[in-house]
């Protein structure tokens, strides 16, 4: 298994792509550690993971508190033995539908913000103890891509802008201690929207007809590629994106 004896924290581990990649972070070995605001959903998550033979515990942690987010990576660190694995993938609360000309600025400012105050705190939570340890993987999902016309897609953008910022800083700070620091792009991912959302099905033809290979990624995809990333295969990836895009975003 590719992430035996791995200990794997996932802010956000009750969403759809953040359930997905702890299904498949236990799938491959690892201890996971589901973090959130809504109890229900990490449990719900840890069931299914449990129920297949995987390890998983959940903590109600507000990803953009300071002192939870410290305090719960202290806890699973010092129960652990230590963090290998960080992924955070907590919504950042943007506004899409909106052109930018008729958009309040809080509306604007929320992803940006939200985005880079949750990016720094989760790493350098788990930047410490991995420090410590000499190993560790710092994961971020989204990745900057070309506006596309037509589409309103408001502060998000520049929230994924600020992230990469953030993931080549860290990965050179962090590389001298064994820490690496990798961004999975996918160019949007149909199965994480929700079943009623106004205009799915045509988002979901858009999203399929920009890829070269005429399907976007799936959730499973999503998380076989994040347990790949994780896992000491790619122990020579950092400072880096995976692109899982089906060919909608070009290297």
């Amino acid at each position: 298994m590719l992430l035996e004896g791995k200990n794997a924290v996932i802010y956000g581990g009750g969403g759809s792509i953040g359930g997905a990649v702890a299904r498949a972070f236990a799938r491959e070995g690892a201890r996971v550690f589901l973090a959130g605001r809504t109890r229900a959903k990490l449990e719900a998550v840890a069931e299914e993971i449990r129920s297949a033979g995987g390890v998983a515990e959940t903590a109600q942690v507000d990803a953009l508190d300071e002192r939870a987010v410290d305090e719960h990576a202290d806890a699973v660190a010092a129960a652990a033995g230590g963090i290998d694995i960080s992924f955070n993938l907590i919504s950042h609360g943007d506004v899409q539908g909106t052109p930018l000309a008729e958009m309040a600025l809080e509306d604007y400012t929320r992803p940006v913000v939200t985005a880079v105050t949750t990016t720094f705190l989760t790493s350098r939570a788990a930047a410490r103890h991995m420090i410590r340890q000499g190993s560790g993987v710092i994961l971020a999902f989204g990745g900057e891509g070309d506006p596309m016309r037509d589409y309103y897609l408001g502060g998000l953008q520049t929230a994924f802008h600020a992230i990469e910022a953030m993931r080549r800083q860290l990965a050179s700070e962090l590389g001298p201690h064994g820490v690496r620091v990798v961004t999975l792009r996918t160019g949007g991912v149909p199965e994480s929207m929700p079943k009623g959302f106004d205009g799915r099905e045509a988002i979901v033809a858009d999203i399929e007809k920009l890829t070269m290979l005429g399907r976007a990624a799936t959730l499973e995809d999503v998380g076989n590629v994040a347990a790949f990333v994780a896992s000491d295969r790619a122990r020579t990836m950092t400072a880096a994106t995976v692109n899982l895009s089906a060919g909608a975003l070009i290297d």
